[in-house]
């Protein structure tokens, strides 16, 4: 059984992804569609795509097309999910699924009520140091678990400022003011991947910024927003806690790993850093860097890449590392550029296997809402000035 996908948005992140969906075996035919027409035409020749639609609406409306993979600009995917769903189209969505709790809500009882499939491409799931960290949990090797830390930190200046202006235009610096925490599940959904349980109250603390560039001022943000830095406490379900930073100015070579993890037991403790990593128990430390560490699957100069800021290129060409178990891939990508630790071709595969036999995605729609709705909430903690809020909880998915 295969089916076919439409590519919704052909900007820097969907030509790596277009790529890996035309040669997954589950599928067949690979369409796209942009609001600037030459894009879409560029991707469809660069990737050997099957054809063009004009319009999102056309996409949609059209039978030859039964999944959509959306990549456009962040505070949009809520809306155009639920269209999707609403079409009858499966739907792959970059993250966050949403920025609203309403947004979030509507596209759950669209998935509930249109049976389809819903994943969020979230590529924490597959960070080393989260899926080391899910083993080690289902072993039992940390104990009681009751405490972790997860961060996204990625400076403004290693490739945000190009890629903003490159999907922004001349209005850019109004949306690269996208507030941190509502950009949060690299750094909630690397640590929930591998701890299960979910966030039940926030308490979070914004830096307003001093740059002084446009960038990050309430009077140019569309969303109002002067906070570049914050930092958010999450009491989980169940006791104990962890911590996020997401850090928009920042002193950290994040072109080498932008998210890294931290997790402690009453047994064991694990720590990611931006080179190296460590496994440590009450007798001591065991360096497993290596065994975290992804390895290159492509030149940061692949033509390929030409429209990716140099400082971004990393995310692009790293591949899996030891800890990943690819037995289960089509054989087709091991010789084909993988992503951001890895996850690229796992999250592929998630999708396509859950549109084919019909069962849930790893990251579905319910997971999305735990890896979303607690930033959400947090960025009304850091307007209230740290106030503790709860965050409420849409379950798991129903059963069948």
């Amino acid at each position: 059984m295969t089916f076919s996908l439409g590519i919704v948005g052909a900007g820097q992140f969907a030509g790596q992804f277009a790529k890996l969906f035309r040669a997954h075996p589950g599928v067949g035919v690979v369409y796209a569609t942009d609001l600037i027409p030459d894009r879409a035409r560029d991707l469809v020749a660069a990737e050997r795509l099957t054809a063009t639609f004009d319009s999102y609406d056309a996409m949609l409306s059209s039978p030859d097309v039964d999944a959509v993979a959306i990549f456009t600009q962040r505070w949009t995917h809520g809306p155009l999910v639920v269209r999707a769903l609403r079409a009858g189209k499966h739907v792959y969505s970059a993250v966050p699924m949403a920025i609203t709790e309403e947004e979030i809500a509507a596209i759950i009882d669209a998935v509930r009520e249109t049976g389809l499939t819903y994943m969020m491409g979230e590529t924490s799931q597959y960070n080393p140091a989260t899926v080391h960290a899910r083993d080690q949990i289902a072993a039992g090797a940390f104990g009681r678990l009751f405490y972790a830390e997860g961060d996204y930190v990625h400076d403004m200046d290693l490739g945000f400022y190009d890629a903003y202006r490159y999907s922004g235009g001349a209005d850019w610096k109004a949306t690269a003011s996208y507030p941190p925490l509502l950009y949060p599940t690299h750094s909630v959904g690397g640590v929930l991947g591998a701890w299960d349980t979910h966030a039940v109250s926030v308490s979070a603390i914004g830096v307003p910024d001093e740059r002084g560039d446009g960038v990050f001022d309430k009077d140019v943000s569309r969303f109002g927003n002067d906070l570049s830095n914050a930092t958010a406490l999450f009491e989980v379900a169940g006791g104990g806690s962890f911590r996020t930073n997401e850090f928009r100015r920042v002193g950290y070579p994040s072109h080498i790993r932008e998210s890294r993890f931290r997790f402690f037991g009453t047994d064991a403790s694990m720590e990611q850093l931006a080179t190296v990593s460590f496994w440590q128990d009450k007798k001591g430390v065991t360096d497993i860097s290596e065994l975290l560490r992804p390895r290159p699957t492509l030149a940061p100069d692949d033509p390929s890449l030409e429209n990716i800021a140099p400082a971004l290129r990393a995310a692009f060409t790293s591949g899996s590392a030891p800890v990943h178990d690819r037995a289960r891939l089509p054989r087709v990508f091991d010789h084909l550029p993988n992503g951001h630790e890895g996850s690229h071709h796992f999250l592929v595969d998630d999708f396509v296997t859950a549109v084919t036999t019909g069962t849930p995605a790893p990251v579905d729609a319910w997971v999305a809402a735990r890896y979303t709705l607690p930033g959400i909430v947090a960025h009304r903690s850091a307007l209230r000035d740290g106030e503790r809020l709860p965050i409420p909880d849409f379950g798991s998915a129903p059963t069948g």
